[in-house]
């Protein structure tokens, strides 16, 4: 009641700048979309708990390239493999901004990491930190005991589990084995299964994600900002913020204690960083702010997104058993007589990296990509589109765009089976990672915890579906957010067979 009165009192000053707005911008010959209302545009039609979808949908009737408007925002909307190729690489210098919303630019310290930070200078450099001293093959390498060392962990808890015929909720086994490698290679710590500290770190995880993807006032109507405030957005953001702050800095802190011992630890992402924080090589200086801003890119892109695709592929898999026994084969041949796949085997699982392939085809880990924003005015299928102007690139669409695909709608991995598609961002028609100069430099770091979970979990059991569920059970909907997880969680049986 209290909103709408507020509602109310701004609705006069709203229109006036709506009406500005549209003047200074009712030349501007858009792309098609849905006709919206004033002030909110298409608010109200917005499916926000399967935006991709409803995009999807959109894309239909009006096209492959469309527009809406959210609030005062101008959205563009691409959908199809041709016109994510024009975005991401004919105009890729054009379309390589970053918009800034409320919730992103606060915890990620006015946009101090990679991920959201503006093209420009700093951006580079920051780059070259992620791609040269983070994320390059040799670092991956460097990280694959790691990996399999926590892998292995989690093999031998759901082997228990076996034994005792207990079902596996694979879903919390997941997020637990993802953040957990991503807690000793960014700082070098195992959080155990109990405990406060365990406890501690998923409650600011899970509310970091749900601040990064939530609706804030700000970012639609730039004069409501304090409404906010009166919804108690603003202070649950400030303090996600302090509790996010606090927590980077007890584990720079800890880094930086000079009777911390090293003789046993492997080194880790925060050594890195402190290492070239003292070599001053870049130009400029590299502060906390900007390491605690990577440090968020870290475990956010870090855990939820390894833990989502390995749930959907083992939902595929359990709703196509041919293509599980395939895949088991094959695996199960290439190690002979092993219970544990290492990484150099993975890369002789052409099969099993083809059902990866089709299942981020159908189902990317974040569906709509991170939001693009033009740097400046361009020409596009010969629409004006002016800078600022906020873009997405329907991932999750282009992956059922019937011009790029055969029979789109079905799980099908043998489309890969020899296939020169790949997902490093040159087939614009396969891009859960992105493509072009935004492209992720976390692919391989994360196709590598992909890979190696999904051989051991075939290769040491068969699975089978909880008593009394059938695969025509199996549901596919989603949980709303940046990264999409499977809404429900997939419980399933293991049997021992290694």
């Amino acid at each position: 009641m209290a909103l709408a009165i507020v509602v109310l009192f701004c609705f006069p000053i709203l229109l006036l700048f709506f009406l500005k707005k549209q003047r200074t911008t009712k030349s501007v010959n858009w792309p098609a979309g849905p006709r919206g209302l004033p002030l909110i545009g298409n608010l109200h039609q917005f499916d926000s708990s399967n935006p991709q979808r409803y995009l999807w949908n959109l894309s239909k009737q009006y096209g492959a390239f469309m527009s809406l408007r959210l609030g005062f925002l101008r959205i563009l909307v691409v959908s199809s493999a041709n016109m994510a190729k024009e975005i991401m690489k004919a105009h890729d210098l054009q379309f390589c901004g970053r918009p800034v919303f409320l919730g992103p630019q606060k915890l990620s310290y006015n946009c101090s990491d990679l991920g959201l930070a503006p093209y420009n200078d700093y951006w580079r450099e920051m780059r070259k930190i992620f791609v040269v001293h983070l994320f390059n093959s040799n670092k991956v390498k460097q990280f694959r005991p790691i990996r399999e060392d926590e892998i292995f962990r989690m093999i031998e808890k759901i082997s228990k589990l076996a034994v005792a015929s207990t079902p596996v909720n694979l879903s919390e086994m997941m997020m637990s084995l993802t953040s957990t490698i991503t807690c000793r290679l960014a700082f070098g710590k195992r959080y155990e299964d109990e405990g406060t500290e365990r406890s501690r770190f998923y409650s600011l995880l899970n509310e970091t994600q749900a601040m990064l993807g939530s609706f804030f006032f700000a970012d639609y109507f730039p004069f409501l900002g304090w409404v906010d405030k009166l919804t108690g957005m603003s202070s649950r953001l400030e303090k996600n913020f302090k509790d996010c702050d606090a927590f980077y800095q007890e584990i720079i802190d800890d880094h930086l204690d000079p009777k911390r011992s090293t003789a046993d630890q492997q080194e880790d992402i925060i050594d890195v960083l402190l290492q070239l924080q003292k070599q001053r090589g870049f130009k400029f200086d590299l502060t906390w702010d900007h390491i605690k801003g990577v440090l968020m890119d870290v475990l956010t892109g870090g855990t939820d997104t390894s833990a989502a695709t390995v749930i959907w592929v083992m939902t595929y898999l359990m709703k196509n058993p041919s293509v599980m026994k395939r895949a088991q084969e094959e695996i199960r041949h290439v190690i002979a007589n092993k219970s544990f796949v290492d990484e150099d085997e993975v890369q002789r699982l052409q099969y099993l990296r083809a059902v990866v392939k089709e299942t981020m085809r159908l189902q990317p880990a974040v569906p709509l990509l991170v939001p693009r924003e033009t740097t400046e005015k361009c020409n596009i299928e010969g629409y004006e589109i002016p800078p600022k102007t906020v873009v997405y690139v329907n991932a999750w669409a282009i992956g059922r765009d019937p011009e790029a695909w055969d029979n789109p709608e079905e799980f099908d991995p043998d489309r890969f089976v020899g296939s020169a598609v790949d997902l490093k961002g040159q087939n614009y028609e396969l891009i859960p990672f992105g493509a072009g100069r935004r492209m992720c430099p976390g692919i391989f770091m994360g196709l590598a915890n992909v890979e190696l979970t999904l051989a051991n979990l075939l290769c040491k059991f068969d699975w089978e579906l909880p008593a009394g569920m059938e695969k025509e059970d199996l549901d596919f909907d989603v949980l709303p957010g940046i990264t999409v997880h499977k809404k429900n969680a997939l419980w399933l049986t293991a049997r021992n067979v290694r």
